[in-house]
């Protein structure tokens, strides 16, 4: 009998990934709280995901992050020698700005506020993560975490994260992190649970 081919396992995401991890993304977070507060509309969420997915990932990302996909997960890490570069450029901006339209006020505001809240101390940052629901329980999104935590732990730093979805908190914590602050968002948007992780010595060291 022959093993099945894993196919959760992460590689490194290019440029070219771009309409996969899109839709991935898209599917990931269609019941997401806070891209449901920022896409309202129902007829039009789909589409308003698909471009800015398409839009963080190749014009911000994959140029100043660490993205790794696997089939059916993608992961946006931000470690600290890259975050000052990994902010939108002004064209960037405005592309969003078109993208999000009447909401893009709010979008607005809610980056400025959980950036008053990112930790001065050198970190990695997980910007985005998300496997596509058809997916579920196969271990993409376990296997994207686990990739970016060995990373940073190899570095001896610690991580963070901010998530606008109560239940993957227990999936959070169960990879070391706990939750570090609780933030409202402007204009009665959801909560941000901001989640920090201490790094951890790696296996054999």
């Amino acid at each position: 009998m022959t093993r099945m081919s894993i196919t959760n396992s992460p590689k490194t995401a290019t440029i070219d990934d771009a309409p996969l991890i899109s839709r991935i993304l898209t599917r990931a977070f269609d019941d997401d709280p806070m891209m449901r507060w920022f896409f309202p509309d129902d007829a039009s969420r789909e589409a308003g995901l698909s471009r800015y997915f398409s839009t963080i990932f190749a014009r911000q990302y994959v140029h100043h992050g660490v993205c790794e996909r696997t089939e059916a997960g993608a992961a946006f890490w931000v470690p600290p020698e890259a975050q000052a570069k990994a902010v939108p450029d002004a064209e960037t901006i405005q592309v969003l700005q078109n993208i999000l339209g009447d909401r893009a006020p709010l979008f607005r505001d809610a980056v400025e506020t959980a950036a008053q809240h990112t930790p001065q101390e050198p970190h990695w940052y997980l910007a985005v993560i998300g496997a596509d629901p058809a997916a579920q329980g196969r271990g993409h999104g376990a296997a994207l975490l686990r990739s970016g935590l060995a990373k940073a732990d190899a570095a001896g730093l610690p991580a963070y994260l901010e998530s606008s979805k109560p239940s993957n908190l227990p999936f959070y914590e169960h990879f070391g992190f706990t939750v570090r602050e609780e933030l409202r968002l402007p204009e009665n948007g959801p909560v941000l649970w901001a989640m920090w992780r201490a790094p951890r010595r790696p296996a054999g060291a």
